[in-house]
């Protein structure tokens, strides 16, 4: 499925740290399958920041989800469990991962129902008035990406596609590498990949790093392991 990201400017790395918490879904990087919605954030953004704001597309492809063994929560639209998670996850009053989900998908509490939520949370409407409020809004859409093991089921679409091929197939070779030279679980070889730098400048297609040979890239990333005592 094509996704989008709305933003001051493109996205070329994906840094969890840098998302803003106390979100919808908590903090992580967010798309929409609503292209026109992704430009309107690019938009704001873009006039917040003083640049032309850019929308980022991606592939997301739900069949790595067994892949990659992430958890996920779904809301088919607004309701009581949406409103609740949603709460939750704005509470600035406490810090912290709210839920254990990699992947969250949902509709979104744009400026008018966020407007309506805090006036539930203080009590001036009751939670049927809420839903029944928002129940003839305009349908919206969003996908929060919480983890890095969530991030690996969405990649950025490029001019070259074969490029995104070629990238794939190192990363692959890199994986296999680990745990053979090192007799790595996959979940540890996943995790040296992919919160390694090596990993970070491969997947970024400017740095041209997935046109060094192959025993370049993995000098890389074996120079970023942790070593043994």
């Amino acid at each position: 499925m094509r996704v989008y990201h709305g933003g001051s400017s493109k996205i070329v790395i994906i840094d969890l740290t840098l998302c803003r918490p106390h979100t919808d879904f908590g903090q992580g990087f967010y798309v929409t399958k609503f292209k026109h919605h992704a430009q309107d954030k690019a938009e704001r953004e873009g006039a917040f920041h003083d640049t032309e704001g850019f929308v980022t597309e991606f592939e997301f492809n739900e069949g790595d989800f067994t892949k990659w063994i992430c958890n996920i929560k779904r809301f088919d639209g607004y309701s009581e469990e949406w409103l609740d998670f949603v709460a939750m996850n704005r509470d600035d009053s406490i810090d912290g991962k709210r839920h254990p989900y990699d992947i969250v998908e949902g509709p979104v509490a744009d400026d008018k129902i966020q407007h309506r939520i805090k006036k539930y949370l203080k009590g001036h409407i009751s939670k049927e008035d809420f839903l029944r409020q928002v129940s003839h809004s305009e349908e919206t859409h969003q996908i929060c990406f919480c983890t890095v093991n969530a991030l690996q089921t969405i990649k950025p679409i490029v001019d070259n596609p074969d490029i995104n091929c070629l990238i794939e197939d190192i990363s692959e070779s890199l994986l296999e590498a680990l745990v053979s030279d090192f007799q790595m679980s996959d979940a540890e070889a996943s995790d040296s990949l992919y919160l390694s730098d090596t990993f970070t400048q491969l997947h970024n297609a400017s740095t041209g790093l997935y046109l060094n040979p192959f025993q370049e890239i993995y000098a890389m990333l074996k120079k970023e392991l942790p070593t043994k005592s």
